[in-house]
């Protein structure tokens, strides 16, 4: 099992699931015990189903009975993890906290209960949505979720028209997970006030009220602030009267290089950016004419030659950070960049953990699973990226002294463990290539995929160390 992160504050020998869970506020201590049990069978092996995890047909029975109990709020669950997520985050100067929506798609049950449509096929494709916020350093380093939520669209409001739309209090509409996303962001910024947290959001997140709520606390303590891809043209204070206008007219501020994977059988390339900024006042859109304009500051990273046949990358944010300098820009633009990690995460729940797999008839019951099944994605990701970050710490500040050892004498000549923990770059490469990572000088550093495919081969490794190897190697 995974340990937690040299950053918590959890003691040697403890496991990572009862740091993450054993302030979870349940209604019995049983529910938070069973709570425990079931992280850690889900992250040996986080691939499997649940019976597959849990391994026996006690364990199998409890974690359905849980998953079942009326009493269980998924958000306690979260709630728990993103306390000691809270631990980790105020040992860094800046937290970025990228949020994003999901679709979970359960059409092929469709007898499960309480789902909802998740696209225009309303009779067919049916589901949930999860919106979640995850915390990493300004490098990349995932430390956990501070938020998430999941909900059902109800099939009378899909498809309404936008005057219906306009018409719905705020408090209403699904883009209140914006808000609520930030909201979350606020109250942890006044439990670690030397840490400057960052909420970061796609184009979706192009919210005038999101703005409005930043600025509001700004003369008050410790705040969060907003970093925003800018989705809409909006009207500007300026004599060119639209922001996008407002951006080419600013003067070049400088040049900034960055990598662009590969995606759609694109090869990776070196992108160019010209980075422009400025100080930006907004007006008020039109169904909000007695607000007061805003001001904020805005940023444009346009890519000026692409590749023949590549769309330009064109980035315009918005942040209620000051940008005073080609450096400050730059940075903002870095820390945009990072938001994909909340997409990686998403990914993992759902071909790593087969979240949209699960059969247990009820949304509400899918709903549990799915919260739990978001910490052990942060664990993947983090694991990855902490081989990245920090290559050089050791394997057993992640791993159980068991798991390091067995893993060790596995792909040891002389099926000998090590007498000392190995770097954690070499073991999280051991584990992925128990995941079919073939480590060539072509292939990189191993990614997500074959990482929880080697933690489920390292649990067997691991159960055999302890039944036959170990007092074999004293």
């Amino acid at each position: 099992m995974l340990k937690n992160n040299a950053s918590s504050k959890q003691a040697p020998g403890t496991d990572w699931a009862q740091n993450e869970f054993a302030s979870a506020k349940l209604p019995d201590q049983r529910l938070v015990d069973r709570l425990i049990i079931m992280g850690n069978d889900f992250a040996q092996l986080p691939t499997a189903s649940i019976p597959q995890a849990c391994r026996t047909w006690g364990k199998t029975q409890a974690a359905y009975r849980f998953c079942d109990n009326d009493r269980v709020d998924p958000d306690q669950i979260i709630a728990a993890h993103a306390q000691a997520t809270l631990e980790r985050v105020c040992a860094h100067p800046v937290v970025l906290c990228a949020q994003d929506t999901t679709t979970l798609n359960y059409s092929t049950h469709p007898q499960t209960s309480g789902l909802g449509p998740i696209s225009n096929n309303r009779d067919k494709t049916i589901g949930l949505f999860l919106h979640s916020t995850l915390a990493m350093t300004a490098e990349g380093q995932p430390l956990g979720l501070l938020h998430a939520k999941s909900w059902r669209r109800l099939r009378a409001k899909y498809g309404r028209s936008s005057n219906q739309r306009n018409r719905t209090p705020r408090t209403q509409k699904e883009s209140q997970k914006w808000m609520d996303s930030f909201t979350a962001c606020q109250k942890y910024a006044l439990q670690c006030p030397k840490t400057l947290l960052v909420n970061v959001a796609d184009r979706e997140g192009d919210l005038y009220d999101l703005f409005v709520q930043a600025l509001a606390q700004q003369a008050t303590g410790p705040r969060a602030q907003v970093l925003v891809r800018a989705q809409h043209n909006r009207q500007v204070a300026h004599p060119q009267k639209y922001l996008w206008d407002f951006l080419a007219a600013q003067p070049l501020g400088g040049h900034l290089k960055i990598k662009v994977p590969r995606k759609n059988g694109r090869p990776e390339r070196i992108a160019t950016l010209s980075i422009r900024f400025a100080r930006v006042t907004l007006r008020p859109p039109c169904l909000k004419e007695d607000q007061e304009p805003l001001t904020l500051w805005a940023i444009e990273a346009r890519e000026s030659r692409p590749p023949k046949g590549v769309a330009p990358i064109c980035w315009r944010l918005l942040t209620t950070l000051p940008v005073v300098t080609f450096a400050a820009a730059v940075e903002k633009v870095r820390w945009y960049a990072r938001r994909w990690l909340i997409e990686i995460i998403h990914k993992i729940i759902k071909s790593g953990c087969k979240i949209e797999q699960r059969q247990l008839e009820t949304a509400r019951r899918l709903q549990r699973v799915a919260m739990l099944d978001l910490v052990v994605a942060w664990r993947v990701l983090a694991l990855c990226k902490g081989s990245r970050e920090t290559p050089e710490g050791l394997a057993s500040d992640w791993l159980i002294a068991d798991e390091w050892l067995a893993l060790g004498a596995y792909f040891s000549q002389s099926g000998r463990p090590p007498k000392t923990p190995p770097s954690l770059r070499q073991a999280v490469r051991w584990i992925a290539q128990l995941g079919g990572f073939l480590g060539r000088r072509s292939d990189g550093e191993p990614g997500p995929i074959v990482v929880w495919r080697g933690l489920q081969h390292l649990c067997a490794i691991t159960a055999a160390w302890r039944k036959f190897g170990a007092s074999n190697c004293v």
